[in-house]
């Protein structure tokens, strides 16, 4: 299974990680330096949900939070235990 969000389609890129060293200007020192530039990778934030689909049955998908948050897809519906027998 790759990294990859089910409904966007959001997934790993990469970046840089900038190392700094020294004190900064406004705080009375030389200023601050690069001293390394190493490659990086930045990862979607991925959920196993259970969503309900449109025949009604229940499937497992990869979801960012992005769109668990937006409501892009419906989770699964839990019945509560005796909820019906009390009617």
């Amino acid at each position: 299974m790759s990294r990859v969000c089910e409904i966007c389609g959001k997934g790993s890129i990469v970046g840089n990680h900038v190392t700094t060293r020294g004190r900064a200007k406004h705080l009375k020192g030389v200023g601050t330096k690069v001293t390394g530039i190493t490659r990086r990778v930045f990862r979607p934030n991925l959920q196993n949900v259970r969503v309900t689909t449109e025949n009604g049955g229940v499937k497992t998908l990869r979801v960012c939070t992005q769109c668990l948050r937006c409501d892009a897809v419906v989770r699964k519906i839990y019945v509560k235990p005796f909820e019906n027998a009390a009617q």
